[in-house]
């Protein structure tokens, strides 16, 4: 390897729910340094939750989850063609893509239905909970170009 292995960070609990999975979707959904903003945002869209009679610690848990692919490809260069090699997904990166995904898919929400963030995120927490949304759909597509690259599957490194 030409470079040392970085050191992992260790991300702090957030404050309600005292957990670390909610910290790095916070700080994933920050923009420009502002995570009271992101944090506000975020324990609104729990709140919403909350209406609807779920305990959004939980929803958000199974909605993270769900959203986690457990394979990917991966490409891999073997005799001048590059080849897309389906590889298991591990558990940090897994839970930082369903956190991505999860943030991407409520930003690309309409205005027209929901009139703050907040609300997209909410809406979209519990869709992946239930196993359906953009994110999901997400998730689905990487599974399918894994299944259709089966074949490249031997040549893992």
């Amino acid at each position: 390897m030409r470079h040392k292995k970085t050191q992992k960070r260790d991300t702090e609990p957030d404050k309600i729910y005292k957990s670390k999975l909610i910290t790095k979707c916070i700080n994933r959904m920050m923009r420009d340094g502002k995570k009271t903003v992101a944090e506000r945002i975020f324990y609104e869209a729990c709140d919403l939750i909350e209406k609807k009679s779920l305990d959004p610690f939980k929803t958000f848990e199974q909605a993270v989850q769900n959203i986690g692919p457990k394979v990917e490809v991966r490409p891999r260069r073997v005799g001048g063609a590059s080849y897309q090699v389906p590889a298991e997904v591990r558990g940090d990166r897994k839970i930082s893509l369903a956190i991505r995904w999860l943030i991407s898919s409520a930003r690309g929400k309409s205005n027209k239905e929901y009139h703050t963030f907040s609300e997209k995120l909410a809406s979209e927490i519990m869709d992946a909970a239930e196993n359906k949304g953009e994110a999901i759909k997400k998730r689905d597509t990487i599974h399918k170009t894994a299944e259709a690259n089966k074949a490249f599957a031997h040549f893992r490194w």
